[in-house]
């Protein structure tokens, strides 16, 4: 039997390969190596989800500052202004908090951590390549790849010279005065939103009619709408950026395929996009052409045309000691995502509990949120997937719209007021709800909650046995149609329905 230098190695310090890491070596006893070649915390805490979420608080405020607040009575008594950097020290500053908060807790759980560029020598062994250049060789009979993923920059003439990505947007010192954004997805939506709020003159470059065009139609035209409200100049049907130019200075014009041309902007952002990181994990491989560093040539990893790693529903790759989760592998990029896969897979590997030996993740009925303005909210099928999944006669839709009653004093036409829009997705006899969709006010804080539901396999009459909290947005959920009539069949194992006795928990 080969003795190994430890049970484990994970390949990436970001959320998937920390928490598989962890469980490893805390739940199981495993002697575990991580290995990352930046910062431990990965894209979410470093360049993702968490410094954008202290930018989307900031813009929030912003947006309270210059829009809300006099219509309940409040005066600034003078202009409000937003020091940027010390903005972006205090964003920093928490950030380089986690970053140790991460490495304590590698200490604590007795994970050994190395930083540099890691590379196949074969199946069970990773060189690294540590910053002063030195070489070390480690053996691990199970390795994980976890390397996530990073911006994409399109083809275009100075496209790259003149642009910033998604990373560099958290390196600017100062608030653009004019910022284009270029891309129709989740990440352009939340960085546009977040420079328009905090005061630039902001641009969103779409190729085809609006953004989050996979999301469902009542949600993302809702949105389309509450942007251009707010002043996003939407540049719709462009087919992308043809060319960037610089004039000399800081100024960058931007020439569009459509024939469009933007002029004079302080910040191109390029959120076109994200590729995994496999970029760098082979060379010489006939599935992944003109790719360096980790070698995956050496220990025979596939991957797709697209460079992602190749799993099944288990994590695992065709090479039977090596797994892979996270953005590397292409379903479903979200951080929590990752951090379940992560642990699962430890369970999976390392528990002597039975039930754990079929252990996995789901990637069915996930709740998410897009940070925009105002937040957006989803689980599940849009109505046009769960059409083509269950037929269009076996599909049921409520929906609504209406203004939160945050703005229900505002001196405004009624038009004129934030909406809130929702839509229940349902199927089936029994009206299972397969998909919610929520645009507006607190839809960020709404969603966790109807996604344990739907978990559960809630039905609309599940949602209607709720007693609704009064006054909020999310009371709509349990209200929708004629409430009460849906089909009276619950997804509970003990069912809520009229006025039936609560469950009770099993007692030794």
């Amino acid at each position: 039997m080969t003795n190994y230098d430890f049970d484990l190695i994970c390949i990436g310090g970001g959320s998937g390969g920390i928490a598989c890491a962890k469980r490893s070596a805390i739940s199981y006893g495993k002697k575990v190596l991580c290995i990352e070649r930046a910062r431990l915390g990965g894209t979410c805490v470093n360049v993702g989800c968490v410094p954008k979420k202290v930018m989307w608080s900031a813009a929030h405020i912003a947006h309270t500052l210059k829009h809300d607040m006099e219509h309940y009575g409040f005066s600034s008594g003078g202009e409000v202004t937003l020091d940027f950097p010390k903005l972006k020290q205090a964003r920093d500053k928490y950030v380089k908090r986690l970053n140790g908060i991460y490495a304590n807790g590698f200490t604590k759980a007795g994970v050994e951590c190395v930083f540099g560029e890691a590379t196949f020598v074969d199946q069970h062994t990773v060189q690294v390549t540590d910053k002063d250049g030195q070489v070390t060789n480690y053996q691990g009979e199970k390795i994980v790849i976890a390397t996530g993923g990073r911006p994409h920059f399109p083809p275009g003439e100075g496209i790259e010279e003149h642009c910033v990505s998604s990373d560099g947007f958290f390196e600017l010192e100062d608030l653009p005065k004019v910022a284009v954004v270029v891309g129709a997805g989740y990440i352009a939506v939340e960085l546009a939103g977040v420079l328009n709020s905090l005061g630039s003159e902001t641009h969103l470059v779409v190729r085809k009619g609006r953004a989050l065009r996979d999301f469902d139609p009542l949600v993302s035209e809702a949105l389309d709408d509450e942007m251009v409200k707010a002043g996003i100049f939407i540049h719709r049907n462009t087919n992308g950026v043809a060319k960037v130019t610089s004039d000399g200075g800081s100024k960058k014009n931007l020439f569009l395929h459509s024939g469009d041309v933007i002029y004079n902007a302080d910040v191109v952002l390029m959120a076109a996009g994200r590729v995994p990181n496999t970029e760098d994990l082979c060379t010489d491989c006939e599935w992944a052409p003109n790719t360096e560093t980790l070698h995956l040539e050496k220990c025979g990893v596939k991957i797709t045309p697209r460079k992602y790693v190749i799993v099944d529903e288990y994590q695992n790759t065709n090479v039977e000691n090596i797994y892979a989760l996270g953005d590397v592998c292409g379903n479903v990029e979200l951080t929590p995502m990752a951090i379940a896969a992560g642990r699962r897979l430890a369970d999976r590997l390392f528990s002597s509990n039975p039930i754990h030996s079929t252990s996995k993740v789901s990637y069915e009925y996930v709740p998410s949120v897009v940070f925009s303005h105002p937040p957006l909210g989803t689980c599940g099928l849009t109505e046009p997937k769960a059409n083509e999944k269950y037929g269009k006669e076996n599909v049921k839709v409520y929906t609504s719209r209406f203004s939160d009653s945050h703005y229900g004093i505002f001196d405004v036409k009624p038009e004129d007021k934030p909406k809130t829009v929702m839509k229940l997705v349902c199927a089936g006899l029994d009206e299972k709800v397969v998909g919610i969709h929520v645009l507006g006010m607190g839809s960020d804080e709404m969603m966790q909650g109807f996604g344990v539901a739907m978990k559960m396999g809630a039905t609309k009459a599940d949602l209607d046995s709720c007693v609704a909290i009064h006054p909020t947005a999310s009371e709509e959920l349990v209200t929708m149609g004629t409430w009460g009539t849906s089909p009276q069949e619950s997804g509970a194992k003990v069912s809520p329905l009229n006025g039936a006795a609560a469950a009770e928990p099993k007692l030794n």
